[in-house]
């Protein structure tokens, strides 16, 4: 008898089986999973979320209204090359008719060549989630991943309504997040790893630097 049979065969005699003997009991369903969602105000959520998000090393900004949100980001755009996704958020902010902005991609290969040339990446989220300063993403047509995650740098968008307490708030309101989008992507500050003696390095799976700016009135 091998070491495998013998354990094997403890098993059994624990369990009261003989070999090839199926289960003797039925395994009871799954209980529906708790959603732990704080009773706060939502009109504190902008700045919980901003807080969190530059406690992970990203950067904050708050904006009355979309005409705000140029002038918020110039400095940051000047002299760069930008990408931006087909979201009407950053159309209605005016960034998509920026000269140094490129935009409107609908050719996939096209896209990947920009993203990879470019200094910073701006998108609009689905989500954001306040308790840990996380964007969520559904990718789309109108949010391509590769913006978010090929330049060196990321900018997004967000509408203050947008803001949710926490994961469990986006589960309640999206269960099922497979039958609306291929991929949900959680952005939670600058890509960042300690892989390699510990050392903490920043940038090296997606965008070392990450930018939010909230707008208060769509």
């Amino acid at each position: 008898m091998t070491a495998r049979e013998e354990i094997l065969g403890n098993v059994r005699r624990a369990l009261k089986r003989a070999a090839g003997q199926p289960p003797q009991f039925e395994v009871a369903p799954l209980s529906a999973p708790a959603l732990r969602i704080p009773l706060m105000d939502r009109n504190l959520y902008a700045e919980l979320f901003g807080q969190k998000l530059e406690n992970l090393g990203g950067k904050f900004f708050r904006v009355r209204d979309t005409r705000a949100v140029i002038p918020a980001i110039s400095e940051l755009l000047a002299q760069k090359s930008v990408v931006a996704s087909n979201s009407p958020v950053l159309r209605k902010c005016g960034i998509t008719g920026l000269p140094q902005v490129h935009g409107a991609f609908t050719d996939r290969e096209e896209l990947k060549a920009a993203c990879a040339a470019a200094d910073i990446g701006i998108t609009s989220v689905d989500y954001a989630l306040a308790a840990t300063g996380t964007f969520v993403i559904l990718s789309s047509h109108n949010e391509a991943r590769l913006i978010s995650l090929l330049p060196p740098a990321h900018i997004a968008i967000i509408p203050r309504s947008r803001i949710l307490a926490n994961l469990d708030e986006l589960l309640s309101i999206l269960p099922h997040p497979a039958d609306q989008t291929s991929s949900m992507v959680l952005i939670t500050g600058p890509s960042r790893t300690a892989d390699i003696e510990q050392i903490l390095v920043k940038g090296v799976h997606g965008p070392g630097e990450v930018y939010a700016v909230v707008v208060d009135e769509e």
